[in-house]
C-alpha cells in the first residue's frame, strides 16, 4: 500500500473494524451475555480466574460454547487485524502528511502487539471452549486478554496523541 493512500485505507479499515465491532457487541457478545448471565471472556479486560472461567463455561452449556466457537470467535478473528490496520494506516498517514513523531513510531508496534495478543486470547478462549477451564490454559488466556486490553488502549492513545498534535499545531499557528 502506498503511503499516500494511508488516509483512505484508514477510513476503509476503520469502517470494516467498526462494523465487525458493532456486530460483536450488539449481536454475539450480547447473546452470550444474556445466555450465561455473566460477561464473556472477550468483555473482561482485567482477566479472569479459573473459577470465573469454569462458571462461564458451565453457564454457557454445550450450545453456548458451540455458539461462541462458531459465531463470536470467527468475528473476533477478523476484528484484531482490521483494528491494527486502521491504527497503522492512520499513523502512516499522519507521519507522511505531517512528519513522524514519537507517537507515530511507537504506535505501529503497539497496534501489532495488541492484535497479536488478541489472536492469542482467541486461541486460548477457543481451547477453553473445547477442553474446559484447565488452570494453566485459563492463566495463559487471561494474561493474553489483559495484555491485549492494555496494548490496544496504548495503541489507540498513540493515535489520539498523534492526531491531537496536528490540532495543537494548527491552533498555535492560528494564534500567531
Amino acid at each position: 500500500m502506498k503511503i499516500g493512500h494511508s488516509g483512505k485505507a484508514a477510513i476503509l479499515f476503520g469502517l470494516g473494524a467498526m462494523m465487525i465491532y458493532l456486530v460483536m457487541v450488539l449481536g454475539t457478545l450480547r447473546y452470550l451475555t444474556d445466555l450465561a448471565v455473566v460477561l464473556p471472556f472477550d468483555l473482561r479486560p482485567t482477566g479472569y480466574s479459573p473459577v470465573d472461567a469454569a462458571v462461564l463455561l458451565e453457564a454457557l452449556g454445550e450450545a453456548g460454547r458451540q455458539y461462541y466457537l462458531t459465531h463470536q470467535i470467527p468475528l473476533d478473528t477478523l476484528y484484531p487485524g482490521l483494528l491494527a490496520l486502521t491504527l497503522i494506516s492512520t499513523l502512516r498517514w499522519r507521519a507522511a502528511r505531517f512528519g513522524p513523531t514519537l507517537m507515530t513510531r511507537i504506535g505501529v508496534p503497539l497496534a501489532i502487539l495488541a492484535a497479536t495478543f488478541d489472536y492469542l486470547e482467541n486461541l486460548g478462549i477457543g481451547l477453553m471452549l473445547l477442553v474446559g477451564a484447565e488452570p494453566t490454559l485459563v492463566q495463559a488466556a487471561s494474561t493474553a486478554t489483559m495484555l491485549k486490553s492494555a496494548l490496544t488502549t496504548a495503541a489507540m492513545l498513540a493515535v489520539v496523541a498523534a492526531l491531537a498534535s496536528i490540532l495543537r499545531g494548527r491552533m498555535s499557528r492560528q494564534r500567531a
